[in-house]
């Protein structure tokens, strides 16, 4: 009997797809950050890593978690962001004047809305907390949906100890690689709250206009987020997104001296993604790739579709050779069901390195009865005589 990956690699020969290249390798640049991170959301590829798993204060960037939990609130129909919350006396003396603010007032009510955009444009620290008491009834309830809402997105390396990232004596720790993901969760999860809150160049609140401090915004061609962040333990640091022709780019950098190494290094990133890099799409969302052999089924094949779109992203200067390949654990059994994951669709790049992604069921195919089982089986064997 034939190996069901080596059948499947025959069977796939006419779409295995070659790229000319002198060598495979990322193209040479150096982050000046001592935590960088950029990845291509179409594709999936890392750019470049440094230190992405290193222990870091993630500052204000937390706030991306709280925005994070509100929207999904907001997603479900549990908070109407029209609905206003009151300040307290009490969290209005405390973050009066500490750090970033909104400039809220003392038993102020605020819309749930007003406080997202005075935590994502203002990075307001009063807002944060105040937006968490809102939602929450007080700060350590909703840091605790935080911390839940980070467990189920994968961020295993983040816990929040706080609403707005205040220096927390390093209980809130995170990681670029965690905050990577948060950055395109908040993307994806939410695409109609994301453009209206984040991206903002501006907003005004009790007769105060504040700027953004987003450091890329109408500097870099297709930028719309996301959050910066600063203390003295975790340096200038800052998650920032951007999309230029149908690709986009995420980046998270830590550890910078100033705010203006931290937009001089966040834009040069950028720029080395988008120049340096090319995506090529392979398969679009819905594809069908191939055909599988079913064993006890009442249909002896069945078609398996990419369930999200499929893309390499390459070297512009030195494209690696890659080829395309198929792999399952056959024999594939009946009953399916529709959607199921049945096999693999792999990039072998000439380094041995890998890139793939799940192919699923095209529809639901029911075991057959014992008359048309052993039929088949006997077809089988009379076509591998």
């Amino acid at each position: 009997m034939p190996r069901y990956e080596d059948a499947m690699r025959l069977c796939f020969a006419a779409l295995a797809l070659f790229c000319a290249s002198q060598a495979h390798g990322q193209p040479a640049f150096r982050s000046t950050a001592q935590i960088a991170y950029l990845i291509d959301m179409s594709s999936g590829t890392v750019l470049l890593e440094k230190n992405s798993k290193r222990l870091m204060a993630p500052a204000s960037m937390t706030k991306m978690m709280t925005t994070y939990v509100v929207f999904d609130l907001i997603k479900q129909g549990k908070i109407d962001p029209a609905r206003k919350v009151q300040v307290k006396p009490e969290s209005w003396r405390k973050w009066e004047r500490v750090g970033s603010t909104m400039f809220l007032k003392p038993k102020q009510y605020v819309s749930i809305s007003d406080l997202l955009h005075g935590v994502v444009t203002l990075s307001g620290n009063d807002a944060a907390v105040v937006l968490a008491e809102g939602v929450s009834g007080s700060e350590k309830d909703f840091v605790a949906r935080m911390n839940q809402t980070a467990r189920r997105l994968g961020m295993k390396d983040s816990v929040f100890g706080t609403a707005n990232g205040w220096p927390d004596r390093q209980r809130t720790v995170s990681t670029a690689h965690d905050m990577a993901i948060l950055a395109q969760r908040t993307i994806t999860d939410f695409p109609d709250l994301y453009p209206q809150y984040y991206g903002l160049r501006k907003f005004s609140w009790n007769g105060i206009s504040q700027i953004n401090r987003n450091p890329i915004l109408q500097r870099v061609k297709g930028a719309d987020g996301m959050k910066t962040g600063h203390t003295r333990e975790a340096g200038f640091c800052f998650t920032g997104t951007a999309t230029r022709d149908g690709r986009r780019l995420v980046l998270v950098v830590a550890g910078l001296p100033s705010a203006e190494e931290r937009q001089k290094e966040s834009i040069r990133l950028l720029d080395h993604g988008f120049n340096d890099w090319r995506s090529v799409k392979l398969f679009r969302a819905g594809s069908n790739v191939t055909t599988l052999p079913v064993q006890e089924g009442v249909q002896d094949r069945i078609s398996v579709l990419t369930p999200r779109n499929f893309a390499l992203s390459l070297p512009v200067h030195t494209p690696p050779r890659y080829k395309l390949v198929v792999r399952y654990a056959g024999p594939v059994k009946a009953p399916i069901k529709k959607g199921s994951i049945l096999a693999k669709l792999v990039a072998v790049f000439d380094d041995g390195t890998t890139k793939e992604t799940a192919l699923v069921a095209s529809r639901s195919i029911q075991r057959a009865g014992f008359w048309l089982r052993t039929w088949n089986g006997l077809k089988n064997w009379a076509i591998g005589l």
